[in-house]
């Protein structure tokens, strides 16, 4: 367990979600990147993401770190990826939802490569009282790299 609590499904701020803070300089100037960190994503990653309509756009630059043995990004970084976008998709920058994984699925339907841009998309295809159904995509450009999608239990959180 961290010292900090780590959930990055917490009440609103007003306009974004607690945690969130926005780049201001560098190639990730505009995106929002989760504070406090996650020791683990950080490690992974980082993971940034950003409003994109009425949906959030997830990103993620990966590096030689992040390869397999064959030299294409390891499919752990991947699912470690479509974990934060997971939940990224399920709150999106508005709503509050506290939770964990349940289930995710994955399916593996092209390589991706070190210093290229990945990117995730996804919806809520259902959001009930204490779970939320999401599924997505991560790309490289325009070619789908990883199809997932998930279960988030909802946590009831205490006033």
């Amino acid at each position: 367990m961290s010292e900090h609590p780590h959930d990055k499904l917490q009440p609103d701020l007003p306009s974004l979600r607690p945690g969130l803070a926005q780049m201001t300089a560098g190639p990730w100037a505009g995106w929002y990147r989760w504070e406090p960190v996650d020791h683990f994503e950080e490690h992974a990653g980082p993971f940034f993401c950003r409003p994109d309509g009425d949906g959030i756009e997830c990103a993620f630059m990966p590096e030689a770190k992040n390869r397999n043995g064959g030299g294409n990004i390891h499919g752990g970084a991947l699912m470690t990826f479509a974990d934060y976008a997971l939940f990224m998709i399920a709150g999106g920058m508005d709503t509050a939802v506290h939770g964990v994984t349940v289930t995710m699925n994955c399916e593996f339907v092209g390589a991706a490569e070190p210093g290229k841009l990945l990117t995730a998309r996804g919806e809520v295809v259902r959001a009930g009282g204490s779970l939320v159904f999401v599924r997505g995509m991560i790309a490289e450009g325009e070619r789908n790299v990883l199809a997932f999608s998930g279960t988030i239990k909802r946590f009831r959180t205490k006033s």
